[in-house]
């Protein structure tokens, strides 16, 4: 909202010396956003000069240009230049004679677009300066013609400094206006904040005597009202007869409405969006002689059609609220008016109308209509109710002194009803809420600085009633804001709170963080992407670590019915997707060798899609209870936390005497393990398939014999699809089960003094038989001399069958108590091979 200081002053005191930085002190001291000070893009000398002579001068060109004497500072004086009082000035306009008082820009003068006036040589004269026209000085966009005062209804002393006679000289100050808000889309409702912060005394500009006027039939027919709101409560409407449509708006009027970033249109225009900046209300005009009897104001009906005031043929929702006479829409309430009833220069008899209409209502209809308006950023936030006859009031008044025309009594006074809001407060909460040490007077004291009434309701308690234009006053917390606002932030302490005992990051909480920690401490950039995949990447990706072994089922996901993007419609079931995106868009800007990480949830279904949500909305105004809240928690889906990481390009750049490696399966095997060993659970590895992933080099993540997570590489087709070069290893863990597997407390053990004994240990086995549980089975045999085994060699070719292949794993052997022999170490080997041996058939290869 942009706020010229002029019309500021006219509604509070504002000191001579007062700044525009000033006045955004005061603003920001009651809650409002600084954004900017607004000026004029030009400076003076600008005077009022008079025309002493006219000579017209044919030019070889054809065309002619008028030789003129100005007088532009009173006679024998020194001019605003330090010139001459009388000048020779060359013009090429012709809508003015001798004796016609213009403004003059004189040497020195600097007009928008830094456009410098300075004496120079033209047509075969030296003009002496610039007689103006309203589109060099922004005042409008005649640029034929220049300003002729008189016709502006000014006779102003010859030298007189234009800035200030046109308003030129002014600035706004421009604030953010917070939604619920609203009131402050005024320069009423500015003035009143401006005089909380200052103290200077108000006027409220709709504190004027209103004349009852009767006889217009208007209707209010809402037949259809969204979530029980009617669309229409209120509509005042009054008639001024015989206007000139075609008079100039005042060039201070024009200022004000340029400056607070309104484009002067027409005197009729122009007049109602002053109105509805001073008031906040908008208001809207109608030829009254193009109108086919009374008003409707109804619901669209299916098939119909308007044409908007900006040419538009509009197909109409039946939601849309409209304004209706007997040919049919005139006008999409509190958005647009319509063609139809448009007022023009051959307009005579104005029908005002000012409304109050439905937040929601009007909200939905210009979103749907893309048709963003002054009017609807207004009725959106909630207008005043009870400044409706006010604002059609003011505009009467106006168009009677600038327009001619005459107040008649036909009318209509259909006031919306308004109801007073009570609100309960305990004096208690603002301090409690607040941290503050406020007296009982002063929260007394600023709620009634703010037009609320307020009365005593029991001890401690205080009965609030808001005032009309404040409809966001509805719940106790919105009282104590107010008071912080009035009695000032600066009363609010600056401390730090201290924890409760017990309390901190649960167990869950740590052990994220812990692993996004050292995850991206070995190199991992973690990345954060939208959980919406359309139905091509489900089939793509699965549902992540979850279908570990599962091809070629469809995937249940959970679809939107409000999607921001229809090509993805459904809430993920893996990371990978999203993973798969970035790197995308990171290949495509040259990046080629990324290791990227991401920690989120995914979305599970419920076995049965309508039990998702409840059949009822808890009342916004009070906790709900236990058993709602259970009911509510049952009705969303399972979102468990997933962790995903994707490898492309090198793992070891290539450089002298170091050929380079590409990443692989085992780097992402290697990069599951980290993250698996943040929150101390031990991963082991199993042959596996996934639908993403390729069928020979794809893993099974295991925790605690339970399958959590998938690794490997992905598919060469996806690869190609997605236009990533070479290939990609990745591996997806579903971390909220690996977290609940993983050991509450470590396992530790003494450290033996004594030596070690090794043993290498090859066994033959079967293909199909996974490595990692031959391990394990070896592991389990040996017993508890054996303190470390891996898997040295997995070999197959000359001298193993068909079939088999041959296993080597090192094992170290060790006493807790002393130096263990070497047939010790033999015989527990033996165990663990004897176990495979029953296990799996394992035969041990000399």
């Amino acid at each position: 909202m942009r706020i010229p200081l002029s019309w500021l002053g006219e509604f509070v005191s504002l000191p001579a010396d007062t700044t525009p930085e000033d006045v955004h002190a005061q603003l920001v001291s009651v809650g409002f956003e600084e954004e900017s000070v607004r000026r004029f893009d030009l400076s003076g000398p600008l005077v009022v000069g008079e025309v002493l002579s006219v000579e017209p001068e044919p030019q070889s060109n054809g065309k002619t240009i008028n030789w003129c004497q100005v007088r532009v500072a009173p006679e024998s004086e020194t001019a605003a230049d330090g010139g001459e009082d009388v000048r020779g000035i060359v013009c090429g306009a012709h809508n003015f004679g001798p004796g016609d008082k213009v403004v003059v820009t004189l040497p020195g003068a600097v007009l928008p677009g830094d456009f410098k006036i300075a004496a120079r040589k033209t047509y075969g004269h030296v003009s002496d300066g610039m007689i103006a026209s309203a589109r060099e000085l922004t005042l409008g966009e005649d640029h034929d013609g220049i300003i002729v005062l008189s016709r502006l209804g000014l006779d102003p002393a010859i030298g007189t400094d234009a800035l200030e006679l046109l308003g030129l000289a002014d600035t706004a100050v421009e604030i953010n206006v917070t939604p619920d808000r609203g009131y402050a889309f005024s320069v009423r409702g500015v003035a009143r904040e401006y005089s909380h912060a200052s103290g200077s005394a108000f006027t409220d500009p709709a504190a004027i005597e209103v004349t009852p006027a009767a006889g217009f039939p208007v209707t209010l027919a809402d037949d259809a009202p969204i979530r029980g709101h009617e669309g229409a409560t209120g509509f005042i409407t009054r008639v001024v007869r015989g206007i000139d449509a075609t008079k100039p708006t005042p060039a201070w009027m024009v200022a004000r409405l340029q400056l607070a970033g309104i484009r002067a249109l027409t005197l009729p225009v122009d007049i109602s969006n002053y109105v509805m900046l001073e008031l906040g209300n908008p208001l809207h005009s109608y030829d009254l002689g193009k109108l086919q009897g009374g008003i409707t104001v109804r619901r669209a009906r299916a098939g119909e059609t308007l044409e908007t005031l900006d040419g538009q043929e509009r197909k109409l929702h039946v939601e849309d609220l409209l304004i209706t006479d007997d040919s049919g829409p005139i006008g999409l309430a509190g958005v647009m008016g319509g063609e139809s009833t448009k007022v023009d220069d051959a307009t005579t008899d104005v029908l005002i109308e000012a409304a109050t209409f439905d937040p929601i209502t009007i909200a939905r209809t210009h979103r749907r209509h893309k048709l963003p308006s002054e009017a609807s950023k207004r009725f959106e936030r909630g207008v005043d109710p009870l400044v409706a006859r006010a604002a059609a009031q003011r505009m009467v008044d106006l168009l009677v002194e600038l327009a001619g025309g005459t107040v008649d009594a036909l009318g209509s006074d259909l006031v919306a009803p308004w109801e007073p809001t009570e609100v309960l407060l305990p004096i208690a909460r603002v301090n409690g809420l607040l941290g503050t040490d406020f007296s009982d007077d002063e929260v007394r004291g600023a709620l009634a600085t703010i037009g609320c009434t307020v009365a005593e309701s029991s001890a401690g308690t205080l009965s609030v009633t808001a005032p009309s234009w404040r409809s966001d006053l509805t719940r106790p917390a919105d009282l104590v804001e107010e008071v912080a606002r009035i009695v000032g932030y600066d009363r609010i302490p600056s401390e730090l709170p201290v924890a409760p005992a017990g309390r901190g990051l649960t167990r869950s909480q740590r052990l994220r963080r812990r692993a996004a920690n050292i995850t991206t401490a070995a190199g991992f950039d973690e990345v954060q992407s939208y959980p919406f995949v359309s139905r091509a990447q489900l089939d793509n990706f699965g549902a992540g670590a979850e279908l570990a072994g599962e091809h070629s089922a469809d995937v249940d996901a959970i679809r939107l019915a409000n999607a921001l993007d229809g090509e993805t419609p459904f809430m993920r079931r893996s990371l990978l997707p999203g993973l798969v995106t970035a790197a995308q868009r990171n290949v495509s800007r040259g990046l080629t060798d990324l290791a990227l990480v991401e920690f989120g949830r995914v979305f599970v279904p419920l076995a049965a899609p309508n039990e998702l949500g409840t059949a009822t909305v808890p009342p916004l105004a009070a906790r709900p209870s236990a058993e709602v809240l259970a009911e509510l928690n049952a009705s969303i889906p399972e979102q468990p936390h997933s962790a995903a990481a994707l490898l492309i390009g090198d793992a070891i750049e290539k450089q002298p005497g170091e050929p380079g490696r590409e990443y692989d399966w085992a780097d992402a095997i290697d990069a599951a393990r980290i993250t698996a060993g943040a929150v101390s659970a031990e991963l082991s590895v199993r042959q596996g398939a996934h639908r993403a992933f390729h069928p020979g080099r794809t893993a099974e993540l295991v925790v605690a014999g339970e399958v959590v997570g998938v690794a490997g590489e992905l598919l060469p087709e996806l690869v190609a699809d997605y236009h990533l070069p070479g290939r990609v290893a990745a591996f997806e863990l579903n971390l909220e089960r690996v977290m609940e597997l993983a050991p509450r407390e470590p396992a530790t053990a003494n450290l033996s003094g004594y030596p070690a004994a090794t043993q290498d240990l090859t066994l033959v086995v079967s293909l199909d038989v996974p490595a990692a549980e031959v391990l394990s089975t070896v592991v389990a045999g040996a017993g508890e001399l054996l303190e470390h085994a891996h898997i040295v060699a997995d070999y197959r070719g000359q001298g193993i069958d068909e079939g088999q292949r041959a296993l080597t794993f090192a094992l170290r052997f060790r006493a807790s108590d002393r130096t263990l022999k070497a047939e010790e170490a033999s015989e527990a080997k033996l165990a663990g091979v004897a176990a495979a041996e029953a296990a799996f058939g394992a035969k041990l290869r000399d």
